[in-house]
């Protein structure tokens, strides 16, 4: 084959065969060969292009590429040679090794291709027509890899006899239903030895279409410039990346299937590396199968750093340790996470034994569900809101201008929440929001690239163990901009500007705004209750059962009780006068002093009341309120219910006692009532104590709406923007913690300590912050602190699942949500009693915040670091407070022990001291923070912008340490530890998700600046899209 101008330059030699047509168009040529006896659909690659035979009906069809140009052949099927590979029956020996070989060369050009490319060059169709073959399935664990095995060379050869191997192994996966060979994995690079045993495994998560026929190809590389070889293997095709090659050269490759190994014997494969053209051995490769458990007999040998003479202790059996793992699990886990992402590892201990760890990440639905079902809450209160405002009444001119001006507005911002929730019903396709995505409107309230990152540690001697992280973007309003800084700049602003509002409106503290919020909302959820109570009661009477009627007397009473002391607030008789005064042509009375206690008379001195009086005094007043009539409606309710108590007393007490019908109980005279039959004297009643509810309902409401008004009057449009910039941060930050305490639960439900911990105390939930305060990140800092803090308002509840849907379910309000965890029925049995019986769980959020990037230098040498330091002063004494609660309430073995465990107090010290330094980029901080949540059985967060770089830098590190100071590292392989998981792990895995690209989003400059735990490795980190 040649181009027009240029001398041939491929060469495609076919044998046993004849030209039957040859057609030539504008982009393909056309030749119709006959041969002989073509027995099966196949295809192979070569350095010269692409084959693909393939039969169908009478005809077989061969297609082949050189670069851009595509050659088909039509084979008849009457008397065609075997062609290429397969079944060539009259070829000599040495034409079967060079065949042979052709195929080895095909596999090596092959996989620097992305993965679907392999299938361009049949029809759909006619690839979709090929049979499936019978595949055998390997047998594993529920929620367990489904391979997992490790790597080592030995006597490799070096191509000139001076220069020292710095060798990696690329793994490669050959499917067999489709004959496709896909890039998977790659080890990291082991210097300067002739012997590498890698400490990067290869595993398969349980989702990955594995089987017995499945080939993996082991490619060897001789790595000459690490800065030049990014780490590139993916099973995700990315034809943007390009090749890189320029600084690594072949060694060898060899083929097994997985069959092979999984019956060997010793479950062990040594197979022999040769050249590409199948000469020359290079050197030899041990496939070790691996299994989470049991260490196979015998000592490792002397372990080395430069990994020389390295021997491992193979892990044979796989053991769920309790808690960690199973099959129970594996329905509502599954139903939270998705698409994961397997790594696997061997490090040398202290001791020279050997260690295992699983580095495991998964996405979550819930970044999706969480804020969909938030924005509908939003919808309907907000709807609930501008519903109650209508039903204010009558208003003076201008008030009743106030009131169209902010229904108007928040009818405009009822309908951007619904088109929000329209474009998130849309979306389709991955369950996280990448990083480029972060300033896209439709996807505002949805959380940056939030995953679980999980640690799962085998060691020679010590319990396996888990090590969860939840990872995510900084919750921030990244589309609303940070131009005039964050939520807490903002909200101090708007508040002190709404002090000065003047004679426009009344102003309301936030206090009492949120009381107003709270009132109205226990009367939603009240009044029904009790109405319904009632109905139960009159329902027990009819019947004449004593028993019933004591159970819905008590439920009525409980519930009545809860409704009246809702309004015992000053700000109810507050409101109320307000209100009035807003009335077209209202007269006020001089207020009479109140007749409650000393105590209410004192907080009455502290509400607003003089000042409002004093700047409605322009508003006529022509008719009279009586401030005391409040009390008078307010105590019918009591009293109503009185009634209700001594008449059902009474009709007990007949029916028990059976005493005459002339003997009257003096109770039941004050309420004016005879015998009779059960439901005709308790009927009047309590229809009265439902009149009596309803007008205090009445009142209350517009009370509470009226101050609403207040609000939002005082403050538009800012109020409303800075209520969807706070719901905005709040929906982030709450997908990640109900991920958080969703993984915690399932992980803690064998340990007693911890349950019980969780109902008597709550759950600690630790935020690591690495933003800088300069610049815009400040501002994304800012709307952090505010969005974590208002997770306090948060309460979780564990139901039992009553359907295959464990999907959490949200209730609530803006100033209170319940988030009801589903557990599967087996699972729910593991709780303990409080729990199961639907006790609130509280949450104790802290942030600590500690900027390690070149912006944190600027700041901290020419700007300011007061937020920082604020926020983490804040927050030690948040976590003071949680562990002051603890030690009070729970019993000190309930605390995770740990080897050489640290006193909880001595650290709190530590950190306090630490924080009062304001040493600059103090990273100690972070860790004595994260290491008092592990210690305390808290939820670890790490979250920097994307949850990208910084926040991969700062995981990786952790893991390490926590190896190093819990499960005895080797101190001389911390570093090479940390590089695995940096160069080979989950996190960059995470980053090609995010920007399609293997490389960390640094600069040689900006590395500078950072600590020096915090660098990736060479070659790791360059110029990439955000």
């Amino acid at each position: 084959m040649k181009n027009k101008s240029s001398e041939a330059s491929k060469v495609v030699i076919l044998e046993w065969c004849w030209v039957l047509e040859f057609k030539r168009k504008t982009d393909v040529s056309i030749i119709l060969i006959g041969f002989e006896a073509c027995k099966q659909d196949s295809f192979c690659d070569s350095e010269v292009g692409r084959f693909s035979v393939q039969r169908l009906g009478n005809q077989t069809t061969l297609n082949f590429r050189v670069e851009n140009q595509i050659f088909t052949l039509k084979l008849h099927r009457k008397q065609i040679v075997n062609f290429g590979l397969w079944h060539w029956e009259r070829q000599t020996q040495s034409l079967r090794n060079k065949i042979h070989q052709l195929w080895r060369l095909i596999m090596e050009i092959k996989e620097e291709r992305a993965s679907d490319e392999a299938q361009q060059f049949l029809p759909s169709s006619q690839i979709d027509s090929l049979g499936e073959p019978q595949l055998t399935s390997i047998q594993r664990i529920a929620n367990e890899p489904k391979l997992e095995f490790s790597l080592a060379c030995k006597d490799l050869v070096a191509a000139t006899r001076d220069r020292k191997l710095n060798t990696f192994i690329q793994v490669s996966v050959v499917h067999p239903a489709e004959h496709v060979l896909t890039r998977y994995s790659s080890t990291e690079i082991v210097e300067g030895t002739r012997d590498p045993l890698f400490l990067t495994g290869v595993t398969f998560p349980p989702e990955y279409p594995i089987y017995e026929e499945t080939k993996i190809k082991l490619t060897v590389y001789d790595v000459k410039d690490k800065s030049q070889d990014t780490v590139h293997t993916t099973v995700i095709p990315d034809h943007k990346e390009p090749r890189a090659d320029v600084g690594r050269s072949f060694l060898g490759c060899t083929t097994f299937t997985v069959g092979d190994l999984v019956k060997s014997k010793e479950q062990q494969l040594t197979l022999t590396l040769r050249t590409s053209d199948g000469g020359k051995t290079v050197g030899t490769i041990e496939v070790n199968l691996v299994k989470m458990g049991e260490l196979e007999d015998g000592e490792p040998g002397h372990i080395t750093t430069d990994s020389q003479d390295q021997k491992c202790a193979l892990v044979r059996e796989c053991t769920a340790p309790e808690g960690i793992s199973g099959k129970d699990n594996l329905p509502s886990l599954n139903a939270v996470l998705k698409n994961p992402i397997c790594k696997l590892y061997r490090f040398p201990t202290s001791d020279n034994k050997w260690m295992r760890i699983r580095e495991q990440m998964a996405e979550t639905i819930l970044s999706f569900h969480v804020p969909k079902e938030l924005i509908n809450l939003h919808i309907k209160e907000d709807m609930r809101r501008n519903q109650e405002l209508k039903d204010l009444g009558e208003l003076a001119p201008h008030w009743d201008n106030m009131r169209k001006s902010v229904i108007a507005h928040c009818d405009q911002m009822l309908s951007m929440y619904q088109d929000t929730l329209a474009e998130l019903g849309k979306h389709t396709g991955s369950s996280f929001k990448s990083s480029c995505s972060k300033g896209e409107k439709t996807l505002e309230f949805i959380p940056i690239n939030l995953h679980l990152q999980r640690m799962h540690v085998h060691s020679p001697r010590l319990k396996d163990a888990l090590y969860d992280v939840i990872t995510v973007g900084a919750p921030a309003a990244h589309f609303q901009g940070f131009k005039n800084g964050g939520l807490r700049k903002l909200l101090s602003k708007f508040e002190a500007e709404r002090r000065n509002t003047g004679y426009q409106c009344i102003y309301y503290s936030p206090e009492n705004t949120a009381k107003a919020k709270e009132v109205l909302s226990n009367i939603n959820h009240l009044q029904p209750l009790i109405s319904s109570h009632a109905d139960l009661l009159l329902n027990s009477a009819s019947q004449h059962s004593p028993d019933s009627l004591k159970n819905s007397l008590k439920m009525l009473s409980e519930k009545t009780e809860l409704f009246v002391h809702a309004f015992k607030d000053q700000l109810v008789r507050s409101a109320l006068l307000a209100l009035y005064t807003a009335r077209p042509g209202c007269v006020l009375k001089k207020p009479a002093v109140p007749r409650n206690s000393a105590e209410e008379g004192d907080d009455l001195k502290h509400q607003d009341h003089p000042s409002q009086v004093k700047r409605q005094d322009s508003i006529p007043h022509h008719s009279e309120y009586d401030e005391e009539e409040w009390d008078r409606v307010w105590a019918n309710v009591g009293k109503s219910l009185n009634c209700v108590i001594a008449m059902v007393d009474k009709l007990l007490e007949k029916d028990s006692s059976n005493v005459k019908d002339g003997e009257i109980d003096p109770s039941a005279a004050d309420c004016k009532h005879a015998g009779g039959d059960w439901y005709e004297q308790l009927y009047p009643l309590v229809i009265t104590l439902k009149d009596c509810m309803g007008e205090v309902v009445t009142r209350a409401k517009q009370s509470m709406a009226f101050v609403l008004l207040q609000e939002l009057a005082c403050g538009l449009p800012q109020c409303l923007m800075l209520t969807l910039r706070r719901d905005i941060v709040f929906s982030q930050a709450l997908a990640g913690l109900v991920c958080g305490f969703i993984i915690k639960l399932h992980t803690g439900l064998h340990d007693q300590g911890f349950l019980q911990q969780l109902h008597t105390v709550g759950l600690l939930v630790q935020y690591e912050g690495l933003l800088s305060t300069y610049s815009e990140e400040a501002g994304m800092l800012e709307d952090m602190a505010v969005g974590i803090s208002d997770l306090q308002k948060v309460m979780f509840k564990v139901i039992e699942a009553k359907s295959e849907d464990f999907l959490p379910i949200i209730t609530g309000r803006r100033e209170h949500y319940v988030i009801e965890v589903q557990l599967p029925a087996k699972m729910f049995e593991l709780l303990p009693q409080e729990i199961k019986e639907g006790k609130l769980l509280r949450m104790y959020p802290v942030l600590f915040n500690v900027g390690i990037n070149e912006q944190q230098t600027l700041a901290e040498r020419f700007g300011d670091t007061t937020l920082q330091e604020n926020i983490n002063q804040e927050n030690l004494e948040l976590l003071k407070e949680y562990y002051n609660l603890f030690t009070e309430k729970m019993p000190p073995d309930c605390l995770p022990h740990f080897q050489e465990q640290n006193d909880l107090k001595g650290l709190l010290e530590n950190l306090h001291q630490n924080i009062q330094a304001k040493k600059r980029k103090n990273v100690e901080i972070m860790w004595l923070a994260a290491t008092i949540c592990r210690k305390l059985n808290g939820v670890r967060f790490t979250c920097c912008k994307s949850a990208k770089d910084r926040t991969s830098m700062s995981v990786t590190l952790e893991q390490c340490s926590i190896l190093r100071d819990e499960h005895q590292l080797h101190k001389d392989f911390f570093i090479r530890a940390l590089d695995c998981m940096r160069r080979e792990g989950c996190r960059i895995e995470n980053v090609l998700k995010n920007v399609k690209c293997r490389k960390y989003a640094f600069n040689m400059i900006q590395l500078m600046a950072f600590p020096k735990y915090y660098r990736p490795p060479e070659g790791t980190y360059g110029k990439t899209d955000t």
